[in-house]
């Protein structure tokens, strides 16, 4: 997206160029990627507001942060519309849990941004509270970059060796038992442009703690129930509600998943395919 050279060969062909942005996170949050990402995706993302016909975002919460950044800059924001993503997961499996005990997921890429060394910070505490009894952590993610910190927790903390369960990576079947009998996803993460996690285990019926972010309230109302991505309290007090067997946080939340109406890719090439013949 960042090569002009590519605007000026569609430009010489008559060829209109779509894009498809995903996140701004690099240029909102750059403390969570790599040195350098930031300045690429900040020229990538003002090349195609300067030379896109027109933008396709996954959330009203990514356009919004668009809009403001072409402000900023003082860039057009070209013609765009609001495509949200369907999950492929959406059909529960036959299969029995995976454990006998309670247990927790959190699903994604081990980084900062994902908020593990937190929510690893909180199942320890919960050790030192209910010792044996403390609920399963599933942990479901590769472990990704500048993660030290809860890679030193997963590794070395001896009082969550028997409570922590890391999962490198399972097949897609594999994914969708272990979140189709958990108590709940987690989702503490600090910054996210979409959340697909959280519409997968809406999809598949299950209830889902997570972040106070704009996105996951625009794809989920007050489905979830949310909290402050650094409120520990909080998220130990919920967890500990969630594990008990006749949980009322827990019954309520299973009511209002009822009302949950997941994307679907029907929705999501109508919106886009009016918008492309818009641009005729």
């Amino acid at each position: 997206m960042e090569f002009q050279r590519y605007y000026n060969a569609m430009d010489k062909r008559g060829l209109r160029s779509v894009f498809m942005v995903h996140d701004l996170i690099p240029l909102t949050h750059a403390e969570f990627c790599r040195p350098g990402v930031d300045a690429a995706h900040r020229k990538r993302i003002h090349t195609a507001l300067a030379h896109a016909d027109g933008l396709i975002a996954n959330s009203q919460d990514t356009l919004d942060v668009l809009a403001a950044e072409a402000s900023q800059a003082n860039l057009p924001l070209p013609a765009n519309v609001v495509a949200r993503l369907a999950p492929a997961i959406t059909a529960r499996t036959p299969h029995p849990a995976p454990i006998a005990q309670p247990y927790f997921v959190v699903l994604g890429t081990i980084e900062p941004r994902k908020n593990h060394w937190f929510l690893l910070q909180v199942w320890r505490r919960l050790v030192e509270h209910h010792g044996v009894a403390t609920p399963k952590l599933v942990v479901i993610g590769r472990r990704g970059w500048e993660c030290e910190n809860a890679v030193d927790m997963l590794d070395r903390c001896t009082q969550l060796q028997d409570t922590v369960i890391e999962l490198h990576g399972c097949s897609d079947e594999e994914l969708r038992t272990w979140i189709q009998h958990a108590q709940a996803l987690l989702f503490p993460s600090f910054v996210e442009g979409y959340g697909m996690p959280l519409v997968e285990a809406l999809a598949l019926g299950v209830p889902v703690i997570a972040s106070d972010l704009g996105v996951f309230r625009e794809i989920a109302n007050d489905i979830p129930d949310y909290l402050d991505p650094l409120d520990g309290p909080g998220w130990m007090a919920n967890v500990e509600a969630y594990a008990a067997l006749t949980s009322s946080a827990r019954m309520r939340q299973l009511a209002r998943i009822e009302r949950f109406r997941a994307p679907s890719w029907s929705d999501h090439f109508e919106a886009v395919d009016h918008f492309l013949a818009s641009l005729n």
